[in-house]
């Protein structure tokens, strides 16, 4: 069982930067990890991917501005957000997934607006 907790979220400025840190209970270093959202009635929508190995996957509407990134030593991934935009404005939550296995935080908020 992997436990996982988000921080960072906040209100930010269009063109501004936050920084997500989703920090887990147990060693990370085999699972993917990936950054979801979700906007208020919307489907929950993948953002980032990071393999075990560090391969990197974005959806289309954050690619450039975003980065996901991952310290297997900490049990911790991060996701850099530049460039927001109000449409970036959501809950974000953190997966972990193995073979059988997935866990997601609780979420945390974005929101964008000035």
């Amino acid at each position: 069982q992997v436990q996982l907790v988000e921080s960072g979220g906040g209100l930010v400025q269009p063109g501004g930067s936050l920084r997500l840190s989703c920090a887990a209970s147990g060693f990370i270093g085999n699972y993917v990890m990936s950054w979801h959202r979700q906007a208020p009635g919307k489907e929950r929508e993948l953002v980032a991917t990071i393999s075990s190995a560090g391969s990197t996957d974005y959806s289309d509407s954050v690619k450039g501005r975003f980065t996901i990134s991952r310290d297997n030593a900490k049990n911790t991934v991060y996701l850099q957000m530049n460039s927001l935009k109000p449409e970036d404005t959501a809950v974000y939550f953190c997966n972990a997934r193995s073979v059988g296995m997935r866990y997601w935080g609780q979420g945390t908020q974005v929101t964008v607006s000035s």
